[in-house]
């Protein structure tokens, strides 16, 4: 899944936390778009990586390092 996807995720929640009228599902559902919130993070983060290594290893390839 990508960042957008894990977003889009937790914009869905946030919806149905606004929908309900029952307070505990509005919290479960709040918790839950958090989370998927930092698994958004998570997969920015991982992706800037991957890249920073990809060019990393390019450079090792040419012999610049």
């Amino acid at each position: 899944m990508t960042e957008e996807d894990f977003l889009a995720q937790a914009a869905a929640h946030r919806a149905a936390a606004a929908d309900t009228s029952l307070a505990n599902r509005r919290e479960m559902h709040e918790r839950s778009a958090t989370s998927w919130e930092a698994m958004a993070r998570g997969a920015a983060d991982t992706a800037e990586r991957a890249l920073v290594n990809e060019n990393a290893k390019a450079q090792v390839k040419k012999g610049a390092v």
